[in-house]
C-alpha cells in the first residue's frame, strides 16, 4: 500500500508495516555507519513543512555535526 505522509501512515498502516518501516530506517542508519556518531530523521508533512513528493519517506542526515534543528 502507498502512503502520502507520516500522518496517513500512522492512521492506516498495519502494525507490521509500521514495525517494518522503523526497522528498515534503523538498518539503513546502521549500514551507513551513523548510529555511533548520531543522525537525524526528517519527514516533511504538508505544504508548510516543504513536502514536495506526495509519498511517505524520511530523510536521514548524518556523518557530520548537524547543528540545531531550527535557527535560534
Amino acid at each position: 500500500m502507498s502512503y502520502v505522509s507520516w500522518d496517513d501512515f500512522s492512521q492506516r498502516a498495519s502494525d507490521a508495516e509500521i514495525g517494518a518501516f522503523v526497522r528498515a530506517v534503523g538498518k539503513i542508519a546502521r549500514e551507513a555507519g551513523l548510529v555511533e556518531s548520531g543522525y537525524r530523521l526528517l519527514a516533511n508533512i504538508g505544504q508548510h513543512a516543504g513536502q514536495e513528493v506526495a509519498h511517505l519517506h524520511v530523510h536521514i542526515f548524518g556523518g557530520k555535526p548537524l547543528g540545531p534543528m531550527l535557527a535560534r
